[in-house]
Formats: structure tokens, C-alpha cells, sequence
């Protein structure tokens, strides 16, 4: 086993910095689990040339990587202006819904939501450009609003438009979300982060759109407004798994709600037993800085603290100068942070089913032992990913499935490291050659202990689950 077996696994987003095959294998042999294709501003056909590329690439480099697409999902933006509109503290603006003549007294711009006027109200704030210019509802129409500048700033082209606290009638799929999913689904995406999750119903739409293309994606839910830190737990309940997305997050609620919401979402997270990613801003000075801020590198070591699944670079390694080095600082900060933190299983979370108890058995039994570790087999991945909520500290949990789409989806929870072997008819083959596997790759080596979840012959033909006590042998 190696000095530091990472449990928090990394997540990059690709981009112009990091689309070629060169900084792509540096990044995958650095440490990144899953790439992020960020579907904002993306085709189709990007979306097929990329995952081809990763593909190839972790071939190549010999470790491989899941792919999650974040489709864009339903936004709010103003249209586009001929010339950038300055605006003063005290000034006056009209927002008017698209194809609507501006009342033509005062600056104008257009919105792309029919229901904005209807549903905002006199008097709340209006967040523009990620809360940069800051508007307040004075009067409005059916059409109309007219807003008071509370804050001065430059008010240019398709700007993203927050509202606090206001929860409004948008689909949770946009046409152009199902189009880019019909492209990743048909390119053989490994999971989907669905934008602004507002209730669980919102990933009930997206699970169905899924199952009628035939996608077994697991579902990330991104939480990105009041209404998603409202409804969160019916949401962690009925998504795959959580994304903090601390970007739209951090201007829809009071900044210095942030850390708390964020801690409430993973320790939910944690009490259902699925993974949290925390994402957005986590090491945003390094787009142009070769080093992270002390406060960045705080930041990072509060979400293995909390003993996050994933942290996720953006900005970072799409468009950053140091796509590379941002890597290798997670890596630093994980590698130092988690022998740290205390060892002690997961105990907020419901275990239901008896196979799923035996794992806190297993769990406990890995711990006790020195340089021991976890081998378990599985074609869905619900044994893995328990194992993983469970968080056994310096235990690694190793995944063993037949089923290549289960393999990468393995790649998220916290502390599994999967691999793709095919399974015998006998399960004592099958644990043999996982052994072994194990053995040449260098990740166990002889008189190392392992808990091995599987299953047993019993009389008459019956398969029983069982939990063995393993010696490496010489």
C-alpha cells in the first residue's frame, strides 16, 4: 500500500488549457477522478471530440477517469445591448420581457423570462453579473420593471440575473439541456450535474428524460439557490448525489451563511449516505497566480475536514494559466489534511438493510487491523458507495465489478478505488484473482490483512453474503 492512501477524490473541469492530449495526461496522472464538461457554452460536437479524447488518453496513460456534463439548466439573463450601460448609485433601469418596445425614458434592457415581472416583487433586490450591481423593484407592469441602482456598475450583454429568495416557475430542463444530454448520453457520459435544483421533482424530470434515452447517469444535484437549501433534504434523498455550487449559492444567500449551509448540505449528504461534491472558488486565484492564498488553501482543508467526496476545480482548469499546479495543491492539501482527522466511522448515517449493516462490521473490523484494507464486488455499486459513507479512515475500499459504466460511476465516493475484472462462476477464483491483481499492481503486498465482502456457496446451491478475514499470502 502506498504511504497515503487518498480518500477525497478530485474533479476538473476541461477547457481551452487543458484540451490537449499533452496537459490532459498530466492532469489524469496527477490525481484528477472525473472531468467535467461544462455545457454552458458547449456543442455537440465538442461533447463527442472531448469524451473521445479522455477516453484515449486515460487508455494511454493507463488510469482511467468519469466524465460528469453539467448542462446549463434554466437561467435568467438580460438580452444584449449595442453599447455596455454605466450605471450610477441612484440611477434608474428598466428590465422588459423579450419582444416588448422599452418604455423609452430611462435605460432599458431585455430579459429572457416571460414570468420575471409577475413574479418579483416591489421593493426586493435583483442581483446582476453574480451580484456585482445590486437593483431594487420599484414599480412594474405585466411587461416591466423598473429598478433602482442600489449599486454602480457596467451593465453589458447577457448578464445572469439572481433573485434572492424569490422561487420561480422555470423547467428543470431547458431544450437545450435535453439536446446536449441526447448528445452525452449517446457519447457515453458517466454521471449529470443538473443546474439550480429547486425540489426533488426537479430530478425526477431529469431521472425520466434518462431513462428514456436508456442512461443509467447517476444524477448530481447542484444546489444553487434558497429554495434548493429549503428543500435539501427531499433532494439528497432523490439525486445520486449533492454539488455544493457555491458560485450562484454564495449571491443567493448572505455570504456569511455560506460555510454553515455548506456543512448542513455535506453532513445531510452524509446521513443518507450519498456523495457531496464542494465546488466553485476553491482555488480561483490560481487562474493567474502559480500559488493559492492562505485563505484558498483553508478553504480546501475545511471540505476534507468535513470529509467531503470531492472538491472540483473550475475556472482553474479551464482558463487558467496553472491548470496543472492546481491539481498537484489539491493533492498537497488532501495528503496532508486527511491523516488528521479523526477517526471515527460515519455515525449519522441509516443503514436499513442488513447487507448494508454488515458493512459498518467490515468497516470496523479493517480498522482494527494494521495496514489492512477493504475488497468488495459489486454490478449495481450500492455496496461500494455504502462503504465509502461509512469513511473509514486509512482504509482503502477496494471495488471490484465486470460492469465497465459501474467502474467509472465508482470513481466518485469518497475513498473507493475501482477496478474493471471479470468475474468467475466461483467465488473463491474471483476473490483470488482480485488478490492478486491487487498483489502485481503494488497497491497490497504479502501479510497484508483485508475484510472481504462477497458472496458464499451454501447447501443446496443457496448464495449467501459473507464477510471473510484474508491473509496476504507470500
Amino acid at each position: 500500500m502506498s504511504d497515503h492512501y487518498r480518500h477525497t477524490k478530485i474533479i476538473a473541469t476541461l477547457g481551452p488549457a487543458t484540451e490537449s492530449k499533452e496537459m490532459l495526461s498530466k492532469l489524469i496522472r496527477g490525481g484528477v477522478d472525473i472531468l467535467r464538461l461544462n455545457m454552458a457554452h458547449a456543442s455537440h460536437q465538442w461533447v463527442a471530440d472531448a469524451m473521445w479524447f479522455i477516453r484515449e488518453v486515460s487508455t494511454e496513460v493507463d488510469r482511467q477517469v468519469a466524465v460528469m456534463m453539467d448542462v446549463k439548466g434554466p437561467e435568467i439573463r438580460t438580452g444584449a445591448v449595442e453599447e455596455p450601460i454605466n450605471l450610477a448609485a441612484g440611477d434608474l433601469i428598466e428590465f422588459h420581457i423579450d419582444g416588448v418596445e422599452p418604455s423609452g425614458d430611462i435605460p432599458a434592457v431585455s430579459v429572457n423570462y416571460r414570468g420575471l415581472p409577475a413574479e418579483i416583487e416591489i421593493g426586493s433586490t435583483v442581483l446582476v453579473d453574480s451580484g456585482l450591481i445590486q437593483l431594487k423593484a420599484l414599480e412594474k407592469t405585466d411587461e416591466r420593471i423598473r429598478l433602482e441602482v442600489l449599486t454602480p456598475g457596467e451593465m453589458g450583454s447577457r448578464r445572469h440575473i439572481n433573485l434572492p429568495g424569490i422561487q420561480v416557475d422555470l423547467p428543470a430542463l431547458t431544450e437545450k439541456d435535453e439536446d446536449d444530454l441526447r448528445a452525452g448520453v449517446e457519447a457515453g457520459i458517466d454521471f449529470v450535474a443538473l443546474s439550480f435544483v429547486r425540489e426533488a421533482d426537479d430530478v425526477k424530470v431529469l431521472r425520466s428524460f434518462l431513462d428514456g434515452l436508456g442512461s443509467k447517469a447517476r444524477i448530481i444535484a447542484k444546489i444553487e439557490d434558497q429554495a434548493g437549501v429549503r428543500n435539501m433534504e427531499s433532494i439528497i434523498r432523490e439525486a445520486d448525489g449533492i454539488m455544493v455550487a457555491r458560485g450562484d449559492l454564495g449571491i443567493e444567500i448572505d455570504y456569511h451563511q455560506l460555510p454553515l449551509v455548506q456543512s448542513q448540505l455535506i453532513r445531510a449528504c452524509q446521513a443518507e449516505g450519498k456523495p457531496v461534491i464542494v465546488a466553485t472558488h476553491m482555488l480561483e486565484s490560481m487562474i493567474t497566480s502559480p500559488m493559492p492564498t492562505r485563505a484558498e488553501v483553508s478553504d480546501v482543508s475545511h471540505a476534507i475536514r468535513e470529509q467531503a467526496d470531492a472538491v472540483m476545480l473550475s475556472g482553474e482548469t479551464t482558463t487558467g494559466a496553472y491548470p496543472l499546479e492546481s491539481v498537484q495543491v489539491f493533492r498537497n492539501i488532501i495528503e496532508t489534511i486527511e491523516p488528521s482527522v479523526e477517526r471515527t466511522l460515519n455515525d449519522r448515517i441509516q443503514l436499513k438493510e442488513p447487507k448494508a449493516k454488515m458493512l459498518r462490521s467490515a468497516a470496523v473490523l479493517a480498522a482494527d487491523l494494521e495496514d489492512s484494507g477493504i475488497i468488495v464486488f459489486s454490478r449495481s455499486g450500492f455496496l461500494p458507495y455504502v462503504l465509502g459513507a461509512l469513511r473509514p479512515h486509512g482504509i482503502p475500499i477496494y471495488a471490484f465489478t465486470d460492469i465497465e459504466s459501474i467502474f467509472r460511476q465508482l470513481l466518485l465516493p469518497w475513498g473507493v478505488e475501482p477496478f474493471l475484472m471479470e468475474f468467475s462462476d466461483d467465488p473463491e477464483k474471483t476473490i483470488q484473482d482480485a488478490m492478486g491483481y491487487l498483489k502485481r499492481k503494488g497497491w497490497i503486498k504479502s501479510g497484508n490483512w483485508l475484510v472481504v465482502i462477497t458472496n458464499a456457496l451454501a447447501e443446496q446451491g443457496q448464495i449467501v453474503d459473507s464477510l471473510q478475514l484474508r491473509q496476504v499470502e507470500n
